[in-house]
């Protein structure tokens, strides 16, 4: 026999309650409608004693909310989004809210139909790092009233909340360190985007070589590669070509492993025939022997800006809604670059 699961007026007939009361004590509402402590707690032990758990499916369609976001992102194995998701999640657990994961594979295609299917699904609101041309969708979010905060990068000309980082400054701050060690012919290895935040690394790099008056040199490699190792060899063969090469700056840190490999093959040494520097530390990059220095990016930083920034956004009690945020980074020097002295 099917076990009969437990209503609120089942409870509210066992303690002789109105079911108003009960459902004020259940959603955290009993201190707002000046409920006695003994009535909560008479109320959360019997809760607790005949296992109750709230229809969430009825909640969100009485109050409208389904207390779900989305985190889309571009790749959810890649250890920065893995790292931010992780965070997230703790941080809306704490909050009431569970999160969906998913992974647009940088698809502006796919991240359409993700958008309409959780449009679907009565989510709350969507943390999303954008793909191309999706100006038009997270737009129409925004007026339809669902939460939206970009990360990672933003959409120029679109007025949407975002939490980012100090991409050009930090990459800027990153070769003026090797500039400063002695480094001639820097080049910059990145890939082919028009993303922002590669946009804006790309950008801080030429900044520092111009003041330096150093011509610069950067390899692009195409977005997505196939193959790590066929990337790697590319990367082999931009080095060959450059032999008086000084100093290598990698603008993500999956660039700096293929890098890494391509290095090796060619029995190159760190530092001392070439500097290596990476955008977005790795803990792989504190093993590595000799370690590689980085550019750190704050990802409890961030993520606790994400949440602050969506909740915001789903608080009715809050007025203004834009929330922009950009946060400094750190760089870690190690023994793959020199010392300023």
């Amino acid at each position: 026999m099917v076990r009969k699961k437990t209503s609120i007026k089942d409870i509210a007939k066992a303690l002789g309650v109105s079911i108003t009361t009960i459902s004020f004590i259940i959603n955290g509402k009993a201190e707002e409608k000046r409920i006695s402590k003994e009535m909560v707690k008479k109320v959360e032990d019997y809760v607790a004693k005949v296992g109750y758990r709230p229809n969430h499916l009825a909640q969100s369609l009485r109050s409208g909310k389904s207390k779900v976001l989305v985190l889309m992102v571009e790749d959810i194995s890649n250890s920065f989004f893995s790292n931010i998701a992780r965070l997230i999640e703790e941080k809306a657990f704490k909050n009431d809210y569970k999160i969906i994961y998913c992974s647009t594979e940088n698809s502006t295609e796919k991240a359409k139909e993700l958008i309409h299917t959780f449009k679907s699904r009565n989510v709350d609101g969507f943390i999303i790092t954008p793909t191309a041309d999706l100006k038009f969708e997270i737009e129409n979010l925004i007026k339809e009233n669902f939460g939206v905060i970009l990360f990672d990068r933003w959409i120029p000309g679109l007025d949407c909340s975002h939490v980012i980082v100090e991409n050009r400054r930090s990459s800027f701050e990153a070769t003026q360190h090797l500039i400063d060690t002695g480094a001639k012919k820097i080049i910059f290895i990145t890939v082919s985007s028009d993303q922002t935040q590669m946009q804006d690394r790309l950008k801080g790099y030429l900044e520092a070589l111009e003041l330096a008056n150093l011509s610069p040199f950067v390899f692009e490699e195409p977005f997505h590669s196939s193959s790590e190792e066929f990337m790697g060899d590319q990367i082999k063969e931009f080095l060959l070509n450059h032999p008086d090469a000084d100093a290598l700056f990698f603008a993500t840190n999956y660039l700096a492993f293929e890098g890494l490999h391509a290095i090796r093959k060619l029995e190159l040494r760190i530092p001392e025939d070439l500097q290596v520097l990476a955008f977005d530390d790795h803990f792989f990059f504190s093993l590595y022997q000799p370690s590689i220095s980085a550019i750190a990016q704050p990802l409890e930083g961030i993520a606790e800006k994400l949440m602050e920034g969506i909740l915001n956004q789903l608080d009715e009690n809050i007025e203004s809604k834009t929330f922009k945020v950009e946060l400094a980074n750190q760089f870690v020097p190690r023994k793959s670059t020199f010392s300023k002295s």
